[in-house]
């Protein structure tokens, strides 16, 4: 009989053992939500700087654009469009215009401002400017530009 008995109070202890392991605890749990946050605290700010980057990069990719589509409209009329809406509607003064150039339209910069395009140019003294005044929004460094 001293068997059977060790063996009850050896089946009690795992069942409460495993009563016991059956939740976690609120210190685990808390443990938990830190180590998240630590771990939000690295990640966010990384991927925060790829959007900017990715926003640049869509920036520049269309200057790159209005430029083929400027440099196009320069081979059929003979002179460089007065402003950017000549790309897209035909100037009453154009001969030979052969557009739209920009079948979408004129586009905004990826911080919904528009392109700002200075013929002549003023660093491209024989051609255009065009540039985006970038997430700050004013003519700074941080514009990204056709004259880089």
């Amino acid at each position: 009989m001293g068997a059977a008995r060790g063996r009850m109070r050896m089946n009690r202890f795992r069942a409460s053992g495993r009563a016991k392991c059956a939740g976690f605890t609120l210190i685990e749990l808390l443990l938990v939500v830190i180590i998240i946050g630590i771990l939000a605290g690295i990640a966010v700010p990384r991927f925060a700087g790829r959007r900017r980057d990715a926003e640049i990069a869509a920036a520049r990719t269309e200057i790159d654009r209005i430029s083929t589509a400027i440099s196009l409209y320069e081979l059929d009329v003979g002179e460089y469009p007065r402003t950017l809406r000549d790309l897209v509607q035909a100037p009453g003064h154009a001969r030979n215009w052969n557009g739209p150039y920009l079948e979408r339209g004129l586009p905004r910069d990826p911080w919904d401002q528009e392109y700002v395009y200075v013929v002549p140019g003023v660093r491209n003294r024989h051609s255009y400017d065009l540039s985006s005044l970038g997430p700050d929004g004013v003519a700074s460094e941080s514009d990204i530009t056709n004259w880089e």
